[in-house]
């Protein structure tokens, strides 16, 4: 497969304007990437630029914390749904698997995860802020988000203290089955990186620099 169809090509900065969604939506024309991926807000106008392309729109849910209400997350799930998003990031309770509370994040994740099923072409990537997890959790939550069934596990939001690295993409490739997919994210800057964590087992790549990662 080539690099361009793995990208995830993303713009969430908190002063992202009208333009530079269109921007973003014509590179992702030109270039043959996966998805944009934008903040809920533009939703609608991705998916009219995109309308009838190969391009997918996602967004992003309980961004970037992860520690809005349930409740929150579905609705923000069903809005973005309805705008015509057809991927949903959403961010983990990551205080409730400090906590060891496995049954509430079980239970966020699954209410999200409901709400997307109800949408048959739409997929769930989950973002587990692997920087805040040691071992021991990210195996306990890599093995409860593949029981749930969810279409993706996504390494970071891009706002934490860390972002994607190879040898969390390893640890995640080794616990998850091959149906479960995996999204590294954060701090994807150069092709030569972007590469690295394919071979580790990721299969899809969020990155604001998608345009450059595709250069020779």
């Amino acid at each position: 497969m080539q690099l361009a169809a793995t990208i995830d090509h993303t713009k969430l900065a908190a002063d992202t304007r009208q333009q530079d969604i269109d921007v973003l939506c014509a590179e992702a024309l030109t270039y043959g990437f996966a998805a944009v991926c934008v903040p809920p807000s533009y939703v609608a106008q991705a998916a009219a630029k995109l309308k009838d392309s190969q391009v997918a729109v996602a967004t992003v849910v309980g961004f970037p914390m992860g520690y809005s209400a349930t409740e929150a997350k579905v609705i923000e799930t069903r809005l973005a749904l309805a705008a015509g998003a057809t991927e949903i990031d959403m961010v983990v309770q990551i205080g409730a698997i400090q906590n060891g509370d496995w049954l509430g994040v079980k239970a966020d994740v699954q209410a999200v995860l409901g709400e997307v099923r109800c949408h048959p072409a739409a997929l769930l990537k989950v973002i587990i802020e692997s920087c805040y997890l040691n071992d021991s959790q990210l195996e306990q939550l890599c093995q409860l988000l593949a029981d749930l069934g969810v279409d993706f596990v996504k390494t970071s939001t891009g706002y934490g203290k860390e972002g994607a690295s190879v040898a969390v993409i390893a640890k995640m490739r080794a616990i998850l089955p091959k149906n479960i997919r995996i999204k590294a994210s954060g701090g994807i800057k150069t092709r030569a990186f972007a590469l690295e964590l394919l071979e580790a087992g990721a299969d899809r790549i969020g990155t604001s620099s998608g345009t450059s990662l595709i250069q020779p």
